[in-house]
Parts: structure tokens; C-alpha cells; sequence
């Protein structure tokens, strides 16, 4: 279990861990507004799993953790945490709607290699 930290001081807002598309920053804020939320940030992290051996998390969080790199897009926070950042460095998030595919997509130059799902990589 982490303990939150609320202090600033632990949370870096400088030198972008991810990217955020502007069509992924407008559905965030999109949610945000169909939620009634102004205080939640977009959280993306790394965990172990999947078929591939890590997979991406995305989720809305109010917490703040120490060594959080908070990246700020056009009034959306994209939160990484320390642990998660070394993998995520130079990724692009972004949101498709297509008649194939709709949802958020994360292009990483650091993923070796995927699964099928696409949800995982290594």
C-alpha cells in the first residue's frame, strides 16, 4: 500500500514523461466534465502482467504520490509515477473512434514487443 503524499515538494512538473494528443486531452476533459470532477488527473502507469510481461494502466486518480511527474496538456494532468516513468518515457497517448477501434491507445517507442490484445508489451 502507498501512502499519499501531499506535499508538493515530492512531485515533479517539469521534463514530460508521456504526451498527450489534443484529441486525447479534449475526451479527458470530456469525462471530467461528465463526471463533475475538476480535481482528478489522468494517472498512466506500468504494472507487471499481461501476456507479454508489463501492461499499460490508465485511470482517473486525486491522489498525489512522491516522485509523481505531473505533465500538464491544455488543463488536463497526466500524473506517471516513478516507477512507471523509465517505461513510459516518449510514449504518446491518444484517443481513436473509428468503426474498428474506440478507446485510448498508447504508442512506446520503448515496448520491445506486444501480445495480440495490444494491452501489454515487454
Amino acid at each position: 500500500m502507498t501512502v499519499q503524499d501531499t506535499s508538493q515538494d515530492s512531485v515533479t512538473q517539469t521534463g514530460r514523461t508521456v504526451l498527450l494528443s489534443d484529441v486525447a486531452a479534449a475526451k479527458v476533459k470530456t469525462l471530467l466534465e461528465q463526471e463533475g470532477r475538476t480535481d482528478l488527473a489522468l494517472r498512466v502507469a506500468v504494472q507487471p502482467g499481461g501476456c507479454s510481461g508489463l501492461r499499460y494502466q490508465l485511470f482517473f486518480d486525486e491522489r498525489t504520490l512522491e516522485g509523481d511527474t505531473v505533465s500538464d496538456f491544455g488543463g488536463v494532468n497526466v500524473v506517471v509515477d516513478r516507477m512507471s516513468g523509465p517505461y513510459l518515457t516518449g510514449a504518446t497517448i491518444d484517443f481513436v473512434d473509428t468503426i474498428e477501434k474506440q478507446g485510448f491507445t498508447i504508442d512506446n517507442p520503448n515496448a520491445g514487443g506486444s501480445c495480440a490484445c495490444g494491452d501489454s508489451f515487454h
